[in-house]
């Protein structure tokens, strides 16, 4: 016999219940701020709305909060499609107390500048964070490399952060961090960097740190003291600025012609590529790489509350 029975859905999920109301406020704002109609009662409601994203995330997560850390935030920069910020890693954050001189952070301080927090902590579910990396791609447009679509490969991938948690500008991954994988952790990775909206930056002054744990994964990174600088490879990359602006003189006072000019090659980009292969070469053998491994391990350990 035939049975009539028809097989009830499965019930959403509640990482399919928290992407469905997530969308659903993308939709609603996008729209009104393309139509410039975002006004106070919009701004009211969004809030109303990144409040309950938040208790969805934190129920999800179950996390308690790190000494030294504040109160969980989402880590939803906006719900525009047009800001900048857009597209970050759905989970939560805890900031840093404290900014890296010491002083209260999320204030200015005795010098008159805003504090930024010493250090941040992201937790995300492993299936949020696999949503996150399908929804990413195809993110960055042609000729600039996407998101790879592992865990494991993502967490290793500076283009990653850029995207997830710093969109104003580009992390840059100086070197691997010889870090102890925690006993509760499958995967576990941390490395040395710096950030830039152009230039690389002469130092690295930052450490990123990674790990899953039991179906989340964690993710923390915190500015380092002293930062890890290598003067002989600032010294290869001045060099070759040197020899750009000679060649740019050269050019505007006609020596050469703009054919002589293009095959002396970009000397700039030539001076950035060898800064790099230098600074990772030589970076281990400064008394200071030995301690942002130090400051990366603890913040690891912090962050997954070991």
């Amino acid at each position: 016999m035939l049975s009539n029975t028809v097989a009830a859905p499965a019930a959403a999920s509640p990482e399919d219940r928290y992407i469905a109301a997530r969308d659903a406020a993308i939709e609603k704002s996008s729209k009104l701020y393309d139509a410039r109609k975002f006004d106070d009662s919009a701004q009211k409601a969004e809030d109303a709305t990144r409040g309950e994203l938040q208790a969805q995330m934190s129920a999800m997560l179950a996390e308690p909060n790190r000494a030294g850390f504040g109160p969980a935030k989402l880590n939803l920069d906006t719900f525009y499609k047009g800001d900048q910020g857009f597209g970050m890693l759905d989970g939560l954050r805890f900031d840093a107390e404290t900014g890296i001189t010491g002083e209260k952070a999320g204030s200015n301080g005795a010098d008159g500048k805003y504090v930024e927090p010493k250090a941040h902590i992201i937790v995300t579910t492993e299936r949020l964070f696999a949503r996150w990396l399908r929804a990413h791609k195809d993110w960055w447009d042609k000729g600039l490399k996407n998101v790879p679509q592992q865990i494991d490969a993502a967490l290793k991938f500076e283009g990653f952060y850029t995207q997830a948690i710093s969109t104003d500008s580009a992390v840059i991954n100086f070197n691997s961090l010889p870090i102890a994988r925690p006993a509760s952790a499958t995967f576990a990775h941390g490395f040395l960097a710096g950030r830039t909206q152009s230039d690389i930056p002469n130092e690295a002054d930052e450490v990123f740190v990674s790990a899953e744990v039991n179906g989340k994964v964690y993710l923390a990174y915190g500015s380092i003291e002293p930062p890890v600088q290598v003067p002989a490879c600032s010294a290869v990359r001045a060099g070759f600025n040197k020899r750009a602006e000679e060649a740019d003189d050269k050019l505007r006072f006609n020596q050469i012609d703009r054919k002589a000019y293009d095959k002396l090659g970009d000397f700039r980009q030539q001076g950035e590529d060898a800064f790099r292969r230098c600074f990772t070469q030589r970076a281990p053998q400064q008394a200071s790489f030995a301690l942002a491994v130090k400051q990366a391990q603890a913040l690891l350990e912090t962050a997954i509350g070991k």
